[in-house]
């Protein structure tokens, strides 16, 4: 479906304020859970559209808007920035600084674009509450924090979220990345890997550098047990499925002729089938505690830090939407594309109450900049900044518009 004129007529006279609302997100980042000053610009906001609003999940919003009767329809943008230091040089850089739950100082940058989503959910709610003789229903916008740590979601579910707002038949959600500015990308079914994220403590025994004989280092297991771990994927699954297995994170030891007591590193799963994860960390748990047993060592540590469901758009939902998307936005800027290695908790609101969810990605950069030579960095980069983003939240509003009204719309 096409959407009304007057709708893409007021978001082109609305875009100067857009740019400048998702300038400022960019510029006031804040880590996971701690989204204190984002909840309350965006609760600032809604209000000033008229929308009701609750907290919901410690720093989440939400904001309903009803407008008779119809079908309630769910709408969601995460809010958090990551632990990075922003590289991108643009003027409206952030230098915001936070503090890790651990207690580590760290630089904080939007470098998964969760400014453009926070933006753009915000100017559909505008354009919604501003044009209800087009549609008919209630909306429910969803600003969520944490996703990057998998903790926003499952907290605003345990809050209540579902009995405290009205059921949707359906919930929607998008995500900024490395394309190109005014294209949109769908997956119809899986759409986005389940992710563990696990801490391992190598316990060994301390000693002297020189005297090696008398320790049991941890640091040579753990290189070991990591070693090790690069085969789980090349020799136990089939090259019919997919799994990712990343060690991103290694630390032992003060200096550096004292042998540790205990080291620790990190592994990231991603997996699209529930077999081929079972699989993947009954081999990891395996590894670990072999390695350490022929290490003569003490049993590890092996804790869970946190886990991402799956992301299965429903299939109806998302043929229905990429049709509706290529009369928006022409046939030639839609692509329908395989499941993404990326993970998102987003899934859980719909899984939560059992309604389908679609959810579907739009571009960042403008078309010469991809076709250079230049790098052209994307999520979780210090170096992401999208160089189109006129283009970018134009067809973030329009695809989130046309989701909503493909159920509400007169």
């Amino acid at each position: 479906m096409a959407l009304d004129p007057t709708l893409t007529s007021a978001l082109s006279s609305d875009m100067p304020a857009l740019v400048d609302t998702y300038r400022w997100f960019h510029a006031n980042p804040e880590l996971s859970m701690q989204e204190v000053n984002t909840a309350a610009r965006i609760t600032e906001i809604l209000g000033g559209y008229g929308i009701e609003t609750f907290p919901c999940g410690g720093t989440g919003v939400v904001g309903v808007l009803r407008n008779g009767d119809g079908p309630v329809l769910a709408y969601r943008a995460d809010t958090d920035g990551l632990p990075i230091e922003e590289a991108t040089g643009l003027p409206y850089a952030s230098t915001a600084s936070g503090t890790l739950p651990d207690g580590t100082p760290v630089k904080v940058m939007h470098g998964c674009g969760h400014d453009s989503h926070i933006a753009s959910a915000l100017e559909v709610a505008k354009l919604m509450s501003e044009h209800t003789s087009l549609w008919s229903g209630t909306v429910v916008f969803l600003f969520q924090p944490g996703e990057e740590t998998s903790a926003g979601a499952a907290a605003m579910l345990a809050d209540g979220l579902w009995e405290k707002a009205p059921k949707p038949v359906a919930v929607y959600g998008q995500h900024i990345w490395a394309g190109v500015a005014g294209g949109i990308e769908v997956s119809v079914g899986t759409a986005m890997a389940m992710a563990d994220s696990l801490r391992v403590t190598v316990r060994g025994k301390q000693a002297h550098g020189s005297q090696p004989e008398a320790s049991i280092d941890p640091i040579v297991l753990g290189a070991a047990m990591i070693t090790r771990l690069q085969t789980v994927v090349s020799r136990e699954i089939s090259a019919r499925e997919m799994a990712v297995v990343t060690i991103a994170t290694f630390h032992g030891g003060l200096k550096e002729n004292i042998i540790p007591e205990s080291a620790e590193f990190t592994v990231n799963v991603r997996t699209f089938d529930q077999g081929v994860r079972e699989t993947v960390l009954a081999a990891i748990e395996r590894i670990i505690k072999g390695e350490a047993i022929a290490a003569g060592a003490p049993e590890p540590g092996i804790e869970f830090m946190y886990e991402f469901p799956r992301c299965y758009n429903d299939p109806e939902l998302a043929e229905g939407l990429v049709g509706a998307f290529r009369e928006e936005l022409g046939a030639d800027n839609i692509v329908v594309r395989d499941a993404v290695t990326g993970s998102e908790d987003f899934g859980r609101f719909g899984d939560e109450i059992g309604v389908p969810y679609v959810y579907w990605f739009f571009g960042a950069y403008s078309a010469d900049t991809l076709a250079s030579e230049e790098p052209v960095y994307g999520n979780h980069s210090p170096y992401f900044g999208p160089d189109a983003i006129e283009a970018s939240l134009d067809a973030a509003v329009r695809t989130g518009l046309t989701a909503l009204l493909s159920h509400l719309g007169k």
